[in-house]
């Protein structure tokens, strides 16, 4: 059992936090936070130990009577490994602390590839970051790339990819904060930041990305045009991505015609806030017309990093030194069938 901090109790860190409280090779030893609102409150009816990333904080915190177990150098004490859900500007600071510290330490996809010099994704490179003290889990979008043309890739089918990415404008909770309506914004550069983030994990992607900003908080969706190395068929194709545990492929006719139809089955599923850890790729807009593919898919971007976060902690570990074994057992845990 390793011990596990999570630094950051908001979108993702919450979902980290859950994710690594269900596993029996980790245990969550606390969550830190500046926070004193409903968000702490519901960890606190979880269970989990709360913990104060400052002494104002602390305050705050038992004015609202949040029992507080410590502050943040107090929690660090006990943990073998840290997870920063927090934002970028914070994170940056965490980082010097964790390095002076000598604690293996997470950041998300919001840092820099630099932040660690190693970028993680499960199915792409698990056995580089065994033993590593820090590493980035990619982005959401990055993720979804890395899955898709990872599949691509290992079936020998991949030559270069060329993809539009449609991106949500903000998370669902903050749309009264800093959405946009009634218009699309399309991000000036060429290739968007996705497609060189993904080289961070696999250099040898010939990837481009763009990417438009759209009215919407549930999700992101991608639309790609692969040119393949040579000409095979829609089921080969299909092969490929089901060798992918992570990539779920769906259909219009099961009624999954947009991306809040797929936000309700998930939560009919059961799911933590509908969360959707996998790549929802639809297997009948899939086209092959010579050695060119065409397909497209939605990403959920609150809840599809959390299993790579979760393999990213047993690799730096060293609780599991199998990637395939690490994903497995992670996605048990998370109910990815």
């Amino acid at each position: 059992m390793k011990n596990i901090a999570v630094i950051g109790y908001g979108v993702i860190g919450k979902r980290v936090a859950d994710a690594i409280n269900v596993q029996d090779d980790m245990n969550l030893v606390g969550v830190c936070d500046v926070i004193s609102d409903w968000r702490i409150q519901n960890a606190v009816r979880k269970g989990y130990d709360i913990y104060a990333a400052t002494q104002e904080a602390a305050g705050k915190m038992k004015s609202e009577s949040i029992s507080v177990k410590g502050n943040m150098q107090e929690l660090l004490d006990t943990v073998d490994l840290v997870v920063d859900c927090t934002p970028k500007n914070i994170a940056a600071k965490n980082v010097e602390t964790y390095k002076k510290r000598g604690i293996k330490f997470i950041v998300e996809g919001g840092e820099k590839h630099e932040t660690t010099g190693h970028s993680f994704n499960a199915e792409s490179n698990y056995k580089t970051a065994i033993g590593l003290n820090q590493t980035r889990v990619v982005s959401c979008n990055t993720t979804s790339i890395l899955r898709t043309l990872g599949a691509l890739k290992r079936a020998d089918l991949l030559d270069y990819a060329r993809g539009t990415l449609l991106r949500r404008a903000t998370d669902p909770w903050e749309s009264h904060l800093g959405g946009i309506m009634n218009t699309m914004v399309p991000e000036k550069d060429i290739p968007s930041h996705q497609g060189p983030d993904a080289k961070t994990v696999d250099p040898e992607l010939d990837v481009i990305t763009s990417a438009v900003k759209v009215p919407e908080t549930l999700s992101h969706m991608h639309y790609w045009n692969v040119k393949l190395k040579k000409q095979v068929s829609k089921e080969e194709v299909l092969a490929a991505f089901k060798t992918s545990s992570r990539i779920k492929l769906i259909r219009y006719d099961q009624g999954l015609v947009s991306n809040n139809t797929i936000k309700e089955m998930f939560l009919d599923m059961g799911r933590p806030w509908g969360d959707m850890y996998e790549v929802a790729l639809w297997e009948d807009m899939l086209k092959v017309k010579g050695d060119e593919l065409f397909y497209a898919y939605i990403v959920d971007n609150q809840a599809i990093v959390i299993p790579e976060t979760i393999d990213a902690i047993r690799a730096l570990t060293g609780i599991e030194t199998e990637g395939t074994k690490s994903i497995a057992k992670t996605n048990e845990s998370l109910g990815i069938h």
